[in-house]
């Protein structure tokens, strides 16, 4: 969701002294494990343990543990070994004794559980990076505490700084939208562009509009919204497209703080058990991850998506230089169809009950998103649309439906994200059309404190409708959207298993007959997400020949009562057989 590059000087010397230093003080330094002398070079998974000999020694052994393999011919076992980066063998403790040498570091696993390296399928991840430090305003619960903090957020910077994240959630106060008045006092010598949490508006205090040169006889901008006064002026709220207005003036973040920024997310998606993130970026989020792998800095494998309009540039850059390797990936396209439900931007049927004038808008044209997918899909590339409303999801699956037709039979793998508010007729579609729904849990116990209020209660039936779902057999990627929402899948999890709201007025689930299991969320988080960047031959299940991508955590989330898992902690990560985050 969230569009723009996260830069200027307001997220540097204050952010990164703060925030950012405590952050690199609790994260633990990669530790390089001795790989062994023989190494296993398959790119691909393999169909047992026959490709490594019985005695063929090991870098890295879990044993005694519960592990979660993530495949259907062997769900579960005991033990897992690493060599050269990859996995070297699965198996009970007896079969994995075999590959200890002198050499081998061995974990004992005390009957924790091990899974794939979770695979995070949408993140903003170097926006995500910068809110680390920025002004905190998710939970503020009043207006005044809204103000407050950013207040003091301002009060130490130098004149001119921009003050950009934030994250705020008017639903915390009961939906009453920010205004620039709330915060131009406190905020005299530095220009405020602080966004919900959805990215979808954001709140412009009066020094920003004024360098974005926004007055009342500014125009409403297509697919977008200007908030105003009574008076026709600008009350600072700015939605979706016309968020551009703002965005083009913020002066851009060094190379530098780029940097930092991602050393800050991944370091934070690190100790979430997170391995491998699928990023809806730009091009500038792309030289940042490609700077990190050169200078061999990364930790967190990235599959990266461009703006989909920019088809043509990534088609060619694919030509030239190729898709990229295991650590940072090129193939896919992002384009929007709609906006968000608490930004009332999402593109509905039937008006929102809370407003019977509107059914939301569109970000793009239904042309524009047309000529965009035939032209990527035609070049081989990968389209992902964020659509929400079920006028946005059904439109883009008559688009895709359009042009598998035009373009013929391939393997392309069409995704929707967030696919949040589906219409009943249109959940079959998926599966029928192998059209991946990518979504976001966390969302569901979120937007369920108010979304009935919003949509009303039939609608909801089929909102964040993963057991329908996957009833279809469609194949769920699951992820967290962050900075919008936290990058935590053990939450996520929680949030998909149990649909208990975050104000715990629904102790039974949101909407329950649409919670999964455990097991069905693992896959969402593993091996189905790595299906949705074409990666499910060398990451998302524990076999010979994969990456040693894993996890280990503190218990076991398949036994324990559901209502406990959002307490399971993360006790070690590991990418390529080294150990990225030990708590």
């Amino acid at each position: 969701m969230m569009r723009r590059v996260f830069a200027t000087l307001v997220m540097l010397s204050r952010r990164w002294t703060g925030a950012t230093d405590e952050l690199a003080a609790t994260a633990v330094t990669v530790v390089t494990i001795v790989t062994a002398t023989t190494a296993v070079i398959a790119t691909g998974c393999a169909d047992s343990n026959e490709t490594a000999s019985l005695n063929e020694p090991a870098s890295l052994v879990v044993r005694d543990a519960r592990v979660w393999t993530g495949r259907a011919d062997l769900p579960w076992t005991e033990a897992v070994a690493v060599s050269g980066g990859r996995i070297l063998a699965v198996g009970d403790n007896e079969e994995i004794e075999a590959h200890i040498s002198g050499e081998t570091s061995v974990i004992e696993g005390g009957g924790r559980l091990v899974t794939p390296g979770f695979i995070d399928s949408h993140v903003h991840f170097i926006s995500g990076g910068f809110n680390l430090s920025s002004v905190q305003l998710r939970d503020a619960p009043t207006p005044q505490v809204f103000i407050d903090r950013i207040a003091e957020f301002a009060r130490d910077l130098e004149p001119g700084v921009w003050i950009l994240g934030g994250d705020w959630d008017h639903e915390q106060w009961g939906g009453e939208l920010p205004r620039r008045d709330w915060i131009d006092s406190v905020t005299t010598d530095n220009p405020v562009w602080v966004n919900r949490l959805d990215g979808h508006m954001a709140l412009a205090n009066t020094a920003a509009l004024s360098a974005a040169g926004v007055t009342r006889e500014t125009e409403e901008v297509d697919g977008g919204t200007i908030e105003r006064y009574d008076d026709g002026e600008p009350a600072g709220i700015l939605k979706d497209n016309a968020m551009y207005l703002v965005d083009r003036v913020i002066p851009d973040a060094p190379d530098a703080l780029k940097d930092r920024a991602l050393d800050a997310a991944m370091d934070y998606v690190a100790a979430q058990g997170v391995t491998s993130v699928h990023d809806m970026g730009s091009w500038g989020n792309v030289e940042v991850f490609e700077r990190a792998r050169n200078e061999d800095r990364m930790k967190t494998r990235v599959y990266a998506a461009i703006p989909l309009w920019d088809w043509q540039r990534l088609k060619a850059r694919i030509d030239s230089t190729g898709r990229g390797d295991e650590w940072v990936r090129l193939g896919g396209l992002k384009g929007f169809v709609d906006g968000s439900l608490g930004s009332h931007t999402a593109a509905f049927l039937e008006p929102f009950t809370d407003a019977p004038d509107d059914t939301g808008l569109l970000i793009s044209t239904e042309e524009d998103l047309y000529a965009w997918t035939s032209g990527a899909d035609k070049a081989g590339l990968h389209v992902m649309v964020h659509a929400i409303g079920d006028r946005a999801i059904r439109m883009q699956l008559g688009i895709f439906d359009r042009v598998a037709a035009e373009n013929g039979s391939r393997d392309r793998r069409f995704r929707i994200e967030h696919a949040q508010h589906i219409a009943p007729d249109d959940i079959a579609l998926f599966a029928a059309r192998d059209i991946i729904p990518s979504m976001q849990p966390y969302h569901a116990i979120d937007d369920g404190r108010w979304a009935e209020k919003v949509i009303g209660p039939e609608r909801i039936k089929t909102t964040y409708a993963f057991r329908s779902l996957l009833d279809t057999d469609a194949r769920l990627a699951l992820g967290s959207d962050w900075s919008v929402a936290p990058a935590t899948p053990i939450e996520g999890i929680y949030a998909a298993v149990t649909r208990r709201t975050l104000d715990e007025l629904n102790p039974d689930g949101w909407v329950p007959e649409q919670k999964i299991t455990v097991e069905e969320a693992l896959r969402g988080y593993t091996i189905d997400a790595a299906y949705a960047s074409y990666e499910e031959d060398i990451k998302g299940s524990l076999e010979p020949g994969k990456l040693a991508d894993f996890v280990i955590l503190d218990r076991d989330l398949t036994t324990m009562p559901p209502e406990e898992i959002r307490e399971a902690k993360v006790d070690l990560t590991v990418v390529g057989g080294n150990i990225v985050y030990e708590r």
